[in-house]
């Protein structure tokens, strides 16, 4: 769902990088730290060569450039906003010479950075809770995924609180630094100052990576710390493409001699990875007994649907997968769609949790509503420093709009970026509540059943087994040391109930998920248990 993409990032003490070696002295004419004012700083032998962010004002914005990346600017503020018990900042990742702005929002982690078992990680997870919605598209914001799931806060629902969020006790920030990041451009508070906006991952992977690198280089603290990406929905298509940007850079700058980003792991939830399989799952999901002990679908609806399938399969194999034709996959896409799905959208149901109906007016959950009307308020938006003048949506019909008429979703077999990945030794967590129909968990289980890789032989040898959480059965699990499949039964896509592609830094750096937002205690638990490498 929301891809919904953050970054949880743990802060080591004033002068870490200095101490342990972490921060080359050659790196420091590289960076440009530059206030908003008419004076620029460079970073030397002073002070200043150990900028850290508890030190960055919050009455304006500080800017952050990079010779390496010359159309990119970080700009980055403290701010009081969700979580008072830690630091929070909020800024603008500047792009193409200033003209897009991608809003992002980043909590240190709860943990004492010096004790907390994770210190030495960082995670990326949440650039941006993307929504797959009926368009097929991305575009919604990781604000969902701040105030619905996994976020320090979440949004107050029973008008209780004097300031419209309530404590969340299973933030991912007690493990880790978060990042939530607005990408692409046009979604939540990031803006074009012409309206442009980005339409394929591939591209905005480029944008990623200048923002993560940017930041890192600046902030000696984050050196060297392990890095995970972690992101739900259309995540499954932004990350592993991010991932494998990151990753192709670092052979770049091994070979340069320059510091690379310590990329460990990629997480997945309830993620549109290889489409091959999504419509085999849905229907497993709406009419078999993959879900529920008895089916919610329509008898009729699922003979329709079991017929269609074949020539659905065939279609997109035909003219999608073997081999592309943008104009014959639009059609294939359009036939599955109309054939499969409407039986399951005329049934009322939140395609996002299949066991609820749909309510409110966005995404099918009341919350969104609440969340937009408490962003849009002028003490928030002054708050997080925000400088678009139009409302906040949840959710971005353009960028949806530009992804699909890329067929983004389609052109590319964004599994085989996983398999590459495995291969290089980067580990992959895929998790799914068992309710969701839009990205299903069986759909994600027969794309990881079937991946080609070079131990796809020892991950077929596993058995499922059940996990717990606190003694209770929480899901099933099977997986390897580098690639695990995990079920959160009774969890939609937004699994962690208090949601993203969804960054994690906490020692680490990671993007967060739905499920979240139904199970959060256990959502956190599989968390930590990923970071800490310990078994599920």
């Amino acid at each position: 769902m929301l891809l919904s993409q953050i970054l949880l990032a743990s802060l080591l003490p004033l002068g870490y990088g200095r101490s342990f070696g972490l921060y080359d002295a050659s790196m420091q004419s590289q960076l440009r730290i530059q206030p908003q004012s008419t004076q620029d700083y460079l970073l030397t032998d002073s002070g200043l060569a150990l900028l850290h962010l508890s030190s960055l004002p919050s009455d304006q914005y500080t800017a952050l450039s990079h010779p390496r990346f010359p159309n990119h600017k970080v700009r980055v503020k403290q701010t009081q906003f969700c979580d008072p018990t830690v630091n929070v900042y909020t800024g603008y990742l500047d792009v193409d010479e200033g003209a897009k702005h991608m809003f992002f929002y980043f909590f240190e982690s709860r943990r004492n950075p010096d004790q907390g078992k994770h210190w030495s990680e960082c995670y990326i997870c949440c650039l941006s809770l993307n929504l797959i919605n009926m368009t097929q598209g991305p575009g919604c914001s990781s604000a969902t995924g701040l105030l619905m799931e996994l976020g320090p806060c979440s949004i107050d629902m029973s008008s209780k609180s004097s300031n419209g969020t309530l404590w969340n006790p299973y933030s991912w920030n007690k493990e880790a630094n978060v990042f939530f990041l607005d990408q692409p451009v046009g979604v939540g508070f990031s803006y074009a100052d012409y309206g442009e906006t980005i339409e394929t991952t591939e591209t905005a992977a480029k944008n990623v990576h200048a923002f993560i690198s940017i930041f890192f280089e600046t902030f000696p603290q984050f050196s060297g710390r392990r890095l995970h990406l972690a992101g739900e929905s259309y995540g499954g298509r932004y990350l592993p493409v991010f991932a494998s940007e990151i990753y192709d850079q670092n052979q770049i700058a091994e070979k340069e001699e320059r510091p690379i980003l310590n990329l460990q792991s990629v997480l997945i939830g309830n993620g549109n990875t290889d489409i091959s399989t999504l419509y085999l799952g849905r229907y497993e999901v709406e009419c078999g007994r993959a879900s529920f002990d008895i089916p919610f679908q329509s008898i009729s609806a699922c003979v329709r649907i079991k017929t269609s399938l074949p020539r659905c399969q065939k279609r997109l194999h035909d003219s999608c997968i073997n081999r592309f034709d943008a104009i014959d996959c639009r059609a294939a896409v359009s036939f599955c769609d109309s054939e499969l799905s409407t039986a399951m959208w005329a049934t009322g149901r939140n395609v996002y949790d299949m066991s609820k109906m749909c309510e409110g007016a966005n995404l099918c959950y009341k919350e969104e509503d609440v969340i937009a009307e408490y962003l849009n308020l002028p003490a928030t938006r002054e708050l997080l420093g925000v400088e678009i003048a139009g409302n906040f949506s949840s959710c971005s019909a353009d960028v949806s709009a530009g992804f699909n008429s890329n067929l983004d979703k389609w052109r590319v077999h964004t599994q085989d970026y996983v398999a590459n990945l495995l291969d290089r030794g980067i580990r992959f967590l895929i998790y799914a509540g068992t309710y969701d129909w839009q990205c299903n968990w069986v759909a994600n289980k027969l794309w990881v059943d079937k991946l080609t890789w070079s131990q796809s032989d020892v991950y077929q040898q596993e058995t499922w087994r059940e996990w717990t959480v606190n003694g209770k059965a929480a899901g099933e699990v099977k997986g390897t040391d580098l690639l695990t499949f995990v079920t959160i039964w009774g969890a939609g896509h937004m699994m962690s109930s208090f949601f993203s592609v969804k960054v994690f830094m906490c020692a680490d750096i990671c993007f967060p998920i739905y499920v979240p937002h139904d199970k959060p205690a256990e959502a956190l638990a599989m968390v930590s248990r990923w970071l800490s490498r310990e078994k599920m």
